[in-house]
């Protein structure tokens, strides 16, 4: 607790309502670094020279001034301290590889990926359970499905705020500045470790829509970064506090690629995120730890029965001998260029949001002093708005994110030339059918809805991320797009005389891709719908759109991390160029 409030004082980290800031120059916190760094140095040098004049005066000449051990010969203490000077450098060349240190964070965060989405789908289960109850009294239903999500964030709010409040958010720009050179001593604790875990885990199991990759970024951070202290124990390479920075970096591609089971992607995502300078040695690191916990994720699913085999998360079935037509490659440009556009409007509404809070003085007053006041009426608001007998009806409110992106996913077409009645809805597509309006109205409304609603929840102070929900909407505007199409084209496109008909779950996967892309300023996206899904059949038009997305996007906002960094006022330099400017 002591050390905690030094750091905190040392870096003057200011608890504001939504986001922590900081308030003390770069410059001037560098140098008070630089100085406590180069006297630890200096002390630790001076302790370690005392210790070798000691062993040069005799290879036992500690253990004989302090008496140990007392009882046997001069024979029997030369052999005892040869066998353990042997096995203390078998132990640090053994425990100290890189391997073994890669495997246990890999299966560290496998185990506490799968725990949390276990945990996650309990919750998620016992709302419904509760409004499925009671279904005999609509004001009761709602009094369900409000109060239980109200009381998760809540308590996933009060719980972070007391225990750790840097636990709060995505984690990713803190890492961001970590791996540049900024030392943020208390974004690495155990205390933040816990609060992280449990936070995330009560605010996925509202039912808010927030997400998950950026949150298991730092829980991944935290884990090597406790690693390391532990593996110091050993001596060896772990107390070079540059080998430090390097196991982060790994851990970042762990932490997407526990997520999603997508190792590949999961490398390429931390490398464009958090790096401006990459280390190619560090590569290997990357993908034999995030490889390894993608497979004991997916292992543990199998075991826990969730599937028969081990398998994509999102699996689809599109065909594989004529995916697309080229005449449809105007429409995947459309979705990546106007992608572009959504995502920066997403990330300039999340800054505005913050922006508007903090200009109201009285009501940021108010809210400061009333902390779960705010995350309460959030939350109270979306589930109102997404009550399944209310307005949640057109936008298919019971659905949680996992649901509706397996539906946005189907290879069927939903509607032709807009009757919705022309599909049978059967599982979950029941949500998206309507007896009042067809499928394209359930889609405008559902991406309105959510975009609005996933920018405000991205600002409840609880450890949470925006890549999913983000990720869900772009799969709702491809879907949208792809329905469009299906009805301009309801006899598919002719090619030599031979009909292929439209896919719209094809525009859905491309239009994921690309609004996450655009949000997050990378290219990686399209690789972890790959995996994701399971297929590259549409690997042109992804790549098309992502790239489309991206040209956008960077010319009018910055990635939403950086966006981030800019609000907290972290001490770290974002990049000057294109698309980079106040």
């Amino acid at each position: 607790m002591a050390g905690d409030g030094v750091d905190q004082r040392a870096l003057q980290y200011e608890q504001t309502l939504m986001y922590g800031r900081y308030t003390q120059e770069l410059g001037v916190y560098a140098k008070e670094e630089a100085a406590r760094l180069r006297e630890g140095g200096q002390r630790r040098s001076v302790g370690r020279s005392l210790d070798l004049l000691e062993y040069d005066k005799g290879r036992c000449a500690k253990c004989r001034r302090s008496g140990y051990p007392w009882v046997l010969e001069a024979p029997a203490r030369d052999f005892i301290s040869v066998c353990t000077v042997r096995c203390q450098k078998f132990l640090i060349s053994r425990v100290g590889e890189d391997w073994i240190f890669l495997i246990l964070l890999g299966l560290l965060m496998a185990l506490v990926s799968w725990a949390v989405d276990f945990c996650i789908a309990i919750c998620l289960q016992a709302q419904k359970w509760m409004y499925g109850g009671l279904d005999s009294n609509v004001f009761l239903q709602y009094l369900a499905w409000v109060t239980y999500p109200v009381v998760l964030i809540t308590f996933s709010a009060g719980f972070t705020q007391i225990l750790a409040p840097q636990a709060v958010g995505s984690g990713i720009p803190e890492m961001k500045t970590i791996l540049r050179g900024v030392v943020l001593k208390e974004y690495l604790t155990f205390k933040t470790f816990v609060a992280k875990v449990i936070g995330l885990t009560c605010a996925l199991g509202s039912g808010m829509p927030l997400g998950k990759e950026g949150p298991f970024v730092h829980i991944a951070s935290l884990c090597a970064a406790l690693l390391s202290r532990f593996m110091s124990l050993f001596g060896g390479i772990y107390e070079n506090e540059s080998r430090n920075i390097e196991m982060l970096a790994a851990a970042c591609a762990v932490g997407v690629g526990c997520c999603f089971a997508a190792p590949i992607g999961g490398v390429l995502f931390s490398i464009e995120v958090t790096s401006t300078f990459f280390a190619v040695r560090n590569y290997w690191r990357g993908f034999f730890a995030a490889t390894f916990s993608a497979f004991i994720f997916r292992v543990l699913a199998v075991w826990n029965r969730d599937e028969e085999t081990i398998t994509a998360l999102f699996k689809t079935r599109f065909r594989l001998d004529f995916p697309f037509d080229l005449q449809e490659l105007p429409a995947f440009a459309v979705i990546g260029i106007a992608s572009g556009f959504g995502g920066a409007l997403f990330v300039y509404l999340n800054r505005l949001i913050v922006q508007f809070i903090r200009k109201q003085k009285a009501i940021n007053k108010f809210l400061m002093k009333k902390r779960l006041l705010y995350p309460a009426l959030v939350t109270l608001l979306v589930s109102t708005l997404t009550f399944p007998p209310g307005f949640g009806q057109f936008m298919a409110g019971k659905l949680t994110q996992k649901e509706a992106l397996v539906t946005l996913l189907d290879n069927r077409t939903w509607a032709k030339q807009g009757i919705a009645e022309d599909f049978d809805y059967l599982g979950h597509l029941q949500a998206w059918q309507h007896p009042q309006v067809n499928v394209f109205v359930t889609l405008v409304l559902f991406i309105v809805m959510k975009f609005w609603m996933s920018a405000l929840a991205t600002t409840i102070p609880v450890p949470c991320g925006a890549f999913m929900p983000v990720f869900v909407i772009g799969a709702a505007f491809g879907r949208l797009v792809g329905e469009s199409m299906a009805a301009w084209f309801p006899d598919g496109i002719h090619t030599d005389g031979v009909i292929y008909p439209i896919v719209p779950g094809g525009y859905a996967v491309v239009g994921a891709a690309a609004l996450s892309g655009a949000v997050t300023h990378t290219v990686s996206t399209a690789v972890i719908v790959f995996e994701l899904t399971g297929q590259i059949s549409h690997i042109l038009p992804v790549m098309i759109a992502v790239i489309l997305a991206n040209a956008v996007a960077q010319s009018l906002q910055p990635s939403l991390y950086d966006s981030i960094i800019r609000i907290k006022k972290l001490p770290y330099l974002p990049e000057l160029g294109w698309g980079h400017h106040e």
